[in-house]
């Protein structure tokens, strides 16, 4: 078994993408024509974004992000924290933490992009 994708509800799928290309350099990857469903090219594994409507059309119930509250967090790794997220920051997300060095060694930011989702930027 291998871990395949990641997918965020989200209101809008279009303005979403364009966020995380923006924020993140992630290039993208395919777009339904219906605009309920997209995706980027993170590596291995495939961010996507289905669109709340979308969801509920097929039975789910899908809940809004809070990175006041999270259940879980997307990690970006880079070599440059404070390049990213000054980079993250000018795309509109916001920031949670400014980057740090931890205890452990790894230099940590974090973010809530434009959905609520919590994002770690570490190296």
């Amino acid at each position: 078994m291998k871990f395949k994708y990641t997918i965020l509800y989200v209101n809008d799928v279009e303005k979403s993408l364009a966020f995380y290309e923006t924020a993140f350099g992630f290039l993208r990857k395919m777009v339904h024509p219906s605009g309920d469903y997209g995706e980027l090219d993170t590596g291995s594994t495939t961010l996507s974004f289905s669109s709340k409507r979308l969801m509920s059309k097929l039975g789910k119930s899908p809940g809004d992000a809070s990175s006041e509250a999270p259940v879980f967090e997307l990690a970006f790794e880079t070599d440059d924290v404070n390049g990213a997220l000054a980079t993250a920051t000018k795309a509109g997300a916001e920031v949670k933490q400014e980057a740090r060095r931890e205890a452990w060694g790894q230099t940590t930011a974090y973010v809530s992009d434009i959905d609520g989702y919590l994002i770690e930027l570490c190296s």
